[in-house]
């Protein structure tokens, strides 16, 4: 009989984290302002501005309307790649999981293509659509779409073939099996999957806003880079660290409320 595995406090584990991250920052700024007395010592603000100052930059885009206007644009841009690109993984994969002579044929391209640095083909697809929404679109999908692929596609040939098996001699169709069976037992792989292709989808969008842009975080970043300002530059990747965790907890939210039926650990 296996021993049951205490569960962790939820509230524990947050105030952990909560300390550790106030450590940090109170060190960093602390660091600087030490460099500030003894330029020999502590932390150079020119290539680690200091929370303080980064704070005060976050504020002033946020009374210029800047914040909001964008991480609307990349928000935009991030989730329809992650929706589209998820979307093709997860059709991709249960129809070549489905059957053996198109998973056979078709994976080992996949596979080739997966080992493209994908971003590199970002310039190729501003050329196609240009400077619109579509070119970022599409930056994040192919980041997004291989990640989701694969992880579908194991999660299905992962299923045991005995159930597979007794519920095909219950009289269930192939589409019976895909919507009771297969998907469902691969939905645990789907979600870690996603969860993993938010940061590809806000790289697809961000790297497409350097190439060009008028809004959007990759390109608040971009211009701060341009003028060597580190509080922007580090300002930008916060907003992005936000966005990201905002994203994963809602991904969460909904993994609970499609997965009701699998036992969840305490947290």
């Amino acid at each position: 009989m296996r021993e049951r595995v205490k569960p962790v406090n939820r509230w524990i584990v947050r105030a952990a984290q909560l300390g550790l991250s106030a450590a940090f920052v109170a060190a960093w700024e602390l660091g600087v302002r030490w460099h500030a007395a003894d330029a020999t010592k502590g932390i150079d603000p020119f290539f680690f501005s200091e929370p303080s100052q980064i704070a005060a930059t976050i504020a002033g885009w946020w009374e210029h309307g800047y914040v909001v206007r964008d991480v609307l644009v990349t928000m935009e841009e991030t989730v329809l790649g992650l929706i589209v690109g998820g979307t093709i993984g997860i059709v991709l994969a249960v129809l070549l999981a489905s059957s053996r002579w198109l998973g056979a044929i078709f994976v080992p391209f996949l596979v080739l293509f997966n080992s493209l640095p994908r971003v590199t083909l970002i310039p190729l697809f501003i050329l196609w659509f240009g400077f619109t929404l579509w070119s970022k679109t599409v930056s994040a999908v192919v980041l997004v779409l291989f990640v989701v692929f694969f992880a579908t596609y194991d999660g299905i040939k992962d299923v045991d073939p005995t159930l597979i098996a007794n519920v095909r001699v219950l009289g269930a169709s192939r589409w019976a099996v895909m919507r009771h069976v297969l998907i469902p037992s691969a939905l645990t792989w789907i979600f870690s999957s996603l969860r993993s292709a938010v940061g590809f989808a806000l790289i697809g969008a961000v790297v497409a806003e350097y190439f060009g842009a008028q809004a959007g975080v990759g390109y608040r970043i971009q211009y701060s880079e341009s003028q060597l300002n580190t509080s922007g530059v580090f300002g930008g990747l916060f907003i992005l660290m936000v966005l990201v965790s905002l994203i994963n907890l809602f991904l969460e939210w909904l993994q609970r409320r499609l997965l009701v039926w699998k036992p969840q650990n305490a947290s």
